[in-house]
């Protein structure tokens, strides 16, 4: 194996990546459309992160940690699983 393999493959893992962040953010903001309309008025009801910080994370340009995944479906009053549905975990380096 060589350079140009593993770099085909760390460019398909970031495109991967991208994607689900933006299936991610989709899903997240639906979720909070179906409780409040106004993001800073959710937010500021919720607690838990900021206002830029959600609406990155709704933009998909904000890479959320693991303890920010479950202060989202918290939130949201929904579980972790229910916040994830949809989004493809599987990063085999085969693809």
């Amino acid at each position: 194996m060589n350079y140009f393999y593993y770099n085909s493959i760390i460019t398909s893992m970031q495109y991967h990546e991208k994607e689900n962040s933006l299936k991610l953010g989709k899903r997240i903001k639906e979720l909070r459309m179906q409780k409040s309309h106004s993001l800073n008025a959710f937010v500021n009801e919720r607690g838990g992160l900021t206002t830029a910080s959600w609406s990155r994370l709704e933009n998909g340009k904000f890479d959320a940690k693991f303890s920010s995944l479950v202060k989202v479906a918290a939130m949201l009053g929904i579980s972790l699983e229910e916040l994830i549905c949809g989004v493809d975990l599987d990063y085999s380096i085969e693809d």
